[in-house]
């Protein structure tokens, strides 16, 4: 049975909430109608990650894995499996396991994501 709205927007609130600890030093952006988080002063293009919401799913976006590959090094089969794009990975539920690695995840993505302060991060290669 498909997940109903309710269960997709409880998701995408727990998506949202993997981005909480980044909101301080971050300012929101729209890219083509979509949600995204950036730092101040970047170009629309380079942003960090995002949250929206799709028929009976939850999309979950994260450009630091587009340009650091190796970021998803160690990460589970069940994870990537959700792994729909370049950046992105599409959830219609998530584990509690799931979550923790996401999480883990975006922290290392925040790194490398402010390292480059400055520096291009987004867009195409």
């Amino acid at each position: 049975m498909p997940p109903t709205d309710a269960e997709i927007a409880a998701l995408e609130t727990r998506l949202q909430g993997l981005l909480d600890p980044y909101r301080d030093g971050l300012e929101p952006v729209e890219v083509y109608g979509q949600p995204f988080l950036r730092r101040p002063g970047a170009t629309k293009h380079e942003w960090f990650a995002g949250v929206n919401r799709g028929k009976g799913v939850a999309r979950f976006s994260l450009l630091p894995m587009y340009h650091h590959p190796e970021l998803l090094d160690g990460v589970s089969d069940a994870l990537l499996k959700r792994k729909t794009g370049a950046s992105v990975f599409t959830f219609s539920s998530i584990d509690h396991g799931q979550l923790g690695e996401l999480e883990a995840l975006v922290g290392r993505a925040f790194v490398k994501y402010s390292a480059v302060a400055g520096g291009h991060t987004g867009g195409t290669r």
